[in-house]
């Protein structure tokens, strides 16, 4: 499995509720979310080619008021490939084999999680002649295809983990950003440390931070809303792996007690200890030079 197939397949058991409601609220309305279950990895072996296949995802869900099981299968793909329609349909036929005494539906799922929007394929169908032999559908749910400023006023974890996954422009990533970092905000009371982790580490992989771009960022959260912008640092490992997080964080921390004046005197003095210099500092707190001089010598 690719790493970033790999990185949704533990999105989608963490956040499987979540998912469903986002993106297929009318399948999550029929779903009993406390009888659902993951199944294990399914080896499937075609008999005659002799290649085997593995499906990861495989979800029982119970019906809402309803004593019905039926298996959901999941297939997240990242890349592009002629004959996905095809394998949707061998992975269904295999499935149907083994299960079809204990669901009375199999349900096929595909996932497009590609960078590039383009229409994947929703099917598999064989025909001779005029005569369909074949007409096979899955559901499909393709993310680059998508608006992300639908998305950027959600407080759905899983709306927050695939955001930079949906379709935008170079120019929209600024903003993309800026909208992430306060759905994080949002987000932190509501989940425990291990699923926010899970949400970030995934926002990353498909976002891929710089540390600049994340500076100015931090500027423009602190001159909107110094609160949201403490929020937010305290959830950044990368920004204190870069070095400017801890100064800044106490400096504000100590603004809120003694004014905003002392709080960037304190912010300057604690970026100096780490090794910034004037000039870097007059950059990242949008204070002129002289401006940080003063507040070095202040108190």
């Amino acid at each position: 499995m690719a790493p970033h197939d790999e990185a949704f397949k533990k999105l989608l058991q963490a956040f499987f509720a979540e998912f469903m409601s986002l993106f297929f609220p009318e399948l999550h309305r029929l779903i009993d979310f406390a009888h659902t279950r993951f199944l294990m990895q399914e080896l499937l072996v075609d008999v005659v080619g002799g290649e085997k296949r593995t499906v990861d995802l495989l979800v029982e869900v119970r019906l809402r008021g309803r004593n019905v099981f039926i298996l959901i299968h999941l297939e997240p793909q990242s890349y592009a490939q002629a004959d996905f329609g095809e394998r949707m349909f061998l992975y269904f036929a295999r499935l149907l084999e083994r299960h079809r005494k204990a669901y009375k539906v199999i349900l096929p799922v595909a996932i497009f999680t590609g960078s590039r929007a383009r229409d994947e394929p929703d099917g598999y169908s064989m025909r001779f002649e005029d005569e369909r032999i074949v007409e096979f559908r899955y559901r499909k749910l393709e993310l680059a295809r998508l608006d992300w400023r639908r998305f950027a006023k959600s407080d759905n974890p899983v709306a927050a983990a695939l955001l930079s996954r949906m379709g935008y422009n170079e120019k929209d990533r600024r903003e993309l950003r800026l909208s992430y970092l306060r759905m994080l905000a949002r987000l932190h009371p509501k989940l425990d440390d291990a699923k926010l982790a899970l949400v970030m580490s995934i926002a990353d992989l498909y976002y891929g931070p710089e540390a600049e771009e994340d500076r100015s960022i931090l500027r423009e959260l602190h001159a909107r809303d110094p609160k949201e912008a403490e929020r937010v640092m305290e959830l950044m490992p990368a920004w204190k792996r870069w070095g400017y997080e801890e100064g800044l964080e106490e400096g504000l921390e100590k603004g809120r007690e003694k004014g905003i004046e002392a709080g960037r005197a304190e912010s300057v003095r604690k970026l100096l200890a780490k090794g910034f210099t004037p000039g870097q500092i007059a950059e990242l707190l949008d204070l002129p030079q002289d401006e940080v001089a003063k507040l070095r010598d202040s108190h």
